[in-house]
């Protein structure tokens, strides 16, 4: 992954040697609070977004806003997002990138925060579409993914938790469209849409 890091900001003209940063959001993604949001979800969306890439009107600020959407992730802290958003901005600024790229990616990280990207804003599909792809996997896989976030807020009572949980359900569910691009959407809806409708069932 560092490899990819590496040469990725190559692509985008980072004025610094990319490989000391590209080491510290991995040991980010690695952080012990971590049980879904780790490597390895950095790992499929990253994957997710090469496959998804010829929607796309700026891959390569996908794959950047990928690597940092989930950055800064602290289970017992609100607003992980707009934090991730300004590490980016930091760190994409240092390494010297222009001010447009920066920004979109900035707002790239943001729209995580509801996964309702606006129509027609294609960098926005890609990356949300890529995010949520867990939601459309086996039930099994979904089912250890649903518990691996229930790990991660671990502190949390079980009654919030289900309240909270359930909130977050039923706004996916509410969403006109789950998945924006086709092939995302072709792949995905049916298994997520049940899959959210069966775990929003046990809360």
């Amino acid at each position: 992954m560092l490899a990819a890091w590496t040469a990725l900001l190559h692509r985008c003209g980072a004025a610094v040697d990319p490989e000391p940063y590209g080491r510290e959001l991995l040991r980010r993604w690695s952080e012990p609070q971590r049980r879904y949001h780790t490597a390895a979800h950095l790992r499929a969306v990253l994957g997710l977004v090469d496959e998804l890439a010829g929607h796309a009107a700026d891959p390569e600020a996908v794959r950047l806003a990928a690597w940092f959407h989930d950055a800064v992730y602290r289970p017992d802290r609100t607003e992980n997002e707009e934090r991730s958003a300004a590490l980016a901005v930091r760190a994409l600024t240092a390494a010297g990138l222009p001010a447009e790229r920066v920004a979109e990616v900035e707002r790239l990280v943001l729209l995580t925060v509801g996964h309702d990207p606006a129509p027609g804003d294609r960098d926005g599909e890609v990356l949300c579409d890529a995010d949520l792809a867990v939601l459309g996997g086996s039930p099994e896989a979904y089912a250890a993914y649903a518990a691996a976030v229930r790990e991660e807020y671990g502190f949390v009572p079980a009654p919030d938790f289900a309240a909270g949980r359930a909130a977050v359900l039923r706004h996916l569910l509410a969403l006109p469209d789950l998945y924006r691009t086709p092939a995302a959407r072709e792949r995905f809806t049916a298994a997520a849409r049940a899959n959210l409708t069966a775990e929003l069932g046990t809360l």
